[in-house]
């Protein structure tokens, strides 16, 4: 059962009307009065899984696509349908970007960012003298309040590099206009939240699903495995392989996380039971939705492209492939034995259904192109319109090629190492024997073996949003050719030309600050190469 939306009712429905009557409204409530239950620490913590970085992979509009897109929209490997009206996705593909042209949409990361930060840093700072509040619980809430800030950073970071590093709640009108931080400083701070909630927090040890849909020990170790591989990659190359390993190892070894297995047949394959199933031992940390209450809005109706809302039989008015996988990215995939590029498994390009058609039921089957299969929700397309299923940020099998990276990189091709990336691929490649996979993984150089893992992120992970920040933290592009699909090579992003005939630059690792936020805040400095 999910409990954790039913959890976020504002406190004072719980009150009589005459205490309602006597109640400070919450909008002028102090602080101190807030913070004066145990009830008020649990909501603040709530808002939370709502909040910020979570909020990006909602899909309130038809037309745009989630927020989380815009990545992939850079990496010029995935489309959108609707790219002529939203102009952030032809800026992205052109690499014509800039401050004044993406102003609007860098807001919708920015401002949500920094208002779970600034929620957070009340959290952190009144909870553990919220009265009634036992330690234990106190540590157990300041924990999910650092993971927040800390992942908010951490998509801040990624996106526009050093930000303004703010920890305190804002009380006063003093240091109102922070100057940026560096991203070093940036990362030491996410570090030392994460550090804080894996060691201290007393989180539970279990998959989010299976942990009443909080974050667990296993959400946290997931974020600071990746935030230690990121950091030892570009612009901050500080290394941190071992310290990513170590993480990793202590997620893996715990056995209590795992690979989804597959069924009987196809249909019941593990990529199909992660678009049907929320309750698995894979996902460590998930955006949680539920028809009616919190809903994933137009997400289900991305997985059609727009022509389909004419055949009359979805519940949705509109649909769109918002987030097309192009033929180069999709030839990462070995057609022949990779189950992932199958029909109905990460992807499909077909439908069938019954129409009635002078009164005769006639079968239809539509043909598309590829689009992704894991946002199909029967229920939500064909009878409620309402998206309920949740949505998987982090997945152990992330966990397990971050492994094998790590330990690569900071102990060489150990047999430990091949083990957690044929673990992966063991799964996609289902009809091929392991010791298979392991004799072509093992002997590698450092190198080449790492770029085995890159090109199992590329094909694992392409609907979690990894793509550019793999290109990002690598400077590495991934190149596909159409007469050997399933080879994949890595070519140095800056001075490469994309799909769609555009050139990246070194600017274009980063995002530039939107033009209104440089125009609030007089000590920001503007990223390289994008000064009006």
């Amino acid at each position: 059962m999910k409990k954790l939306i039913i959890f976020l009712a504002p406190l004072f429905f719980l009150a009589s009307c005459e205490d309602f009557l006597k109640e400070e409204p919450k909008s002028e409530m102090s602080v101190d009065q807030y913070f004066s239950e145990p009830a008020h620490a649990q909501n603040a913590v709530n808002s939370l899984y709502r909040d910020g970085f979570p909020g990006f992979f909602g899909a309130g509009s038809a037309y745009r696509g989630s927020t989380v897109m815009l990545g992939g929209y850079m990496s010029g490997l995935f489309d959108n349908e609707y790219k002529g009206q939203e102009v952030h996705v032809e800026e992205c593909h052109n690499l014509t970007l800039s401050p004044i042209n993406m102003a609007g949409y860098l807001d919708d990361i920015w401002d949500p960012c920094y208002t779970a930060i600034s929620r957070a840093n009340n959290a952190i700072k009144y909870i553990p003298s919220t009265p009634g509040l036992t330690e234990a619980n106190a540590k157990k809430l300041e924990a999910q309040a650092r993971f927040f800030r800390a992942i908010n950073y951490f998509h801040l970071v990624k996106t526009f590099g050093g930000v303004p590093l703010i920890l305190e709640p804002y009380e006063s009108l003093d240091e109102l206009y922070k100057e940026r931080a560096t991203a070093a400083q940036i990362y030491d701070q996410i570090i030392t939240d994460l550090q804080f909630a894996y060691n201290e927090g007393g989180l539970g040890n279990n998959p989010m699903p299976m942990n009443n849909f909080r974050v667990s020990k296993g959400s946290v170790g997931a974020v600071l495995a990746d935030v230690y591989m990121t950091m030892s990659g570009f612009p901050v190359q500080s290394d941190h392989y071992a310290d990513a390993a170590d993480m990793a190892r202590d997620i893996i070894t715990s056995g209590n996380y795992g690979l989804i297995g597959h069924g009987a047949d196809l249909s019941s394959s593990a990529y199909n039971k992660m678009r049907t199933s929320d309750m698995e031992q894979e996902y460590l940390y998930v955006i949680e939705y539920e028809s009616g209450i919190a809903e994933s809005g137009w997400l289900p109706t991305y997985s059609y492209p727009n022509r389909a809302a004419t055949w009359g039989i979805f519940q949705y008015s509109i649909t769109n492939n918002a987030y097309r996988p192009v033929e180069e990215l999709l030839r990462v995939y070995d057609p022949s034995d990779d189950l992932r590029f199958q029909e109905k498994q990460f992807f499909h390009s077909e439908l069938t259904y019954t129409e009635v058609v002078d009164g005769v039921e006639q079968e239809m089957t539509k043909t598309f192109e590829p689009s992704p299969y894991l946002w199909h929700d029967d229920e939500a397309l064909f009878e409620t319109g309402r998206g309920g299923n949740d949505v998987a940020v982090y997945r152990y099998a992330e966990v397990l090629l971050i492994a094998a990276e790590a330990i690569a990189r900071s102990e060489g091709v150990t047999a430990e190492a091949v083990g957690y990336l044929a673990d992966v691929r063991e799964r996609a490649y289902w009809q091929t024997d392991r010791a298979t996979i392991e004799a072509g993984l093992s002997g590698l150089s450092v190198e080449d073996f790492v770029e085995e893992v890159w090109k199992e992120r590329l094909r694992e992970l392409p609907l979690e949003y990894r793509v550019w920040s793999d290109v990002q933290r690598t400077r590495k592009f991934p190149v596909t050719d159409e007469n050997t699909p399933g080879e994949v090579t890595f070519v140095d992003v800056v001075g490469h030309t994309n799909v769609w005939g555009a050139t990246f630059q070194e600017k274009h690792l980063l995002f530039p600050i939107s033009e209104n936020e440089m125009q609030r805040n007089p000590n920001l400095v503007q990223n390289t190469g994008y000064s009006n």
